[in-house]
């Protein structure tokens, strides 16, 4: 029996689908997704050929203004509740563990000045860091090791995770939350930081003035 197919039916096979099928299946794959996944992983997963990254510039219009939103964590994506809805979470938020000062600092030195080697967070802070509060971030997988400084001893660095970006919505490290953020997620007591400036009960003594506070938590 002969074979009647011709080139161009065979390379047929191999086409992608339609882009608005592509976006259904980008969308598909996002909603199934409890982490954000990167391009790659799509590409692996969508049929040969496949454009998902024109796939999620058009589902982000069409979610443009949604309850829900398409939203670039790092080099990976997610859908998340638009952020004017976030107090609708507000039972969720409430029962999220508070960070004690100490690490709240510590991890908003680490944010903005990452990577930064414990030696570096003490000078800033003013005080030591102590082994538990760097567990605890660590732990809570809101910060992890960076690459070893090229300095005697090669000191060990920290840097934030996408868990923490994702947290917070956030694209990337430059767009930190500020003191209304860190308190609507649950995480900051309704007091000032250390130096900030602003009115509030008195600092307890076991902490320490923090120098630059103000500028890591400005709102």
């Amino acid at each position: 029996m002969s074979d009647d197919s011709t080139p161009e039916q065979e390379e047929s096979l191999f086409e992608a689908p339609p882009m608005g099928e592509q976006e259904r299946m980008v969308e598909a794959i996002l909603f199934a997704t409890a982490e954000p996944i990167t391009l790659r992983e799509l590409t692996a997963r969508m049929p040969h050929g496949s454009d998902p990254a024109e796939a999620l510039v058009h589902l982000r219009k069409r979610y443009e203004g949604r309850g829900v939103t398409l939203s670039r964590i790092g080099d990976a994506w997610a859908i998340r509740t638009a952020p004017d809805l976030g107090f609708l979470m507000q039972r969720e938020t409430v029962e999220t563990r508070k960070l004690s000062r100490a690490a709240i600092e510590t991890l908003a030195i680490i944010a903005y000045h990452q990577p930064v080697t414990r030696a570096e967070i003490e000078e800033i802070r003013g005080v030591s860091v102590s082994r538990g509060t760097v567990d605890q971030l660590l732990e809570m997988e809101w910060i992890r090791f960076g690459r070893r400084k090229m300095t005697p001893g090669r000191p060990v660095t920290f840097v934030v995770t996408p868990g923490f970006l994702d947290h917070f919505g956030l694209e990337n490290a430059r767009d930190l939350p500020g003191l209304k953020e860190l308190r609507a997620a649950g995480l900051l007591e309704n007091r000032p930081p250390p130096g900030s400036g602003l009115p509030g009960p008195e600092d307890e003594p076991d902490e320490g003035r923090v120098e630059g506070q103000s500028e890591l938590f400005e709102d």
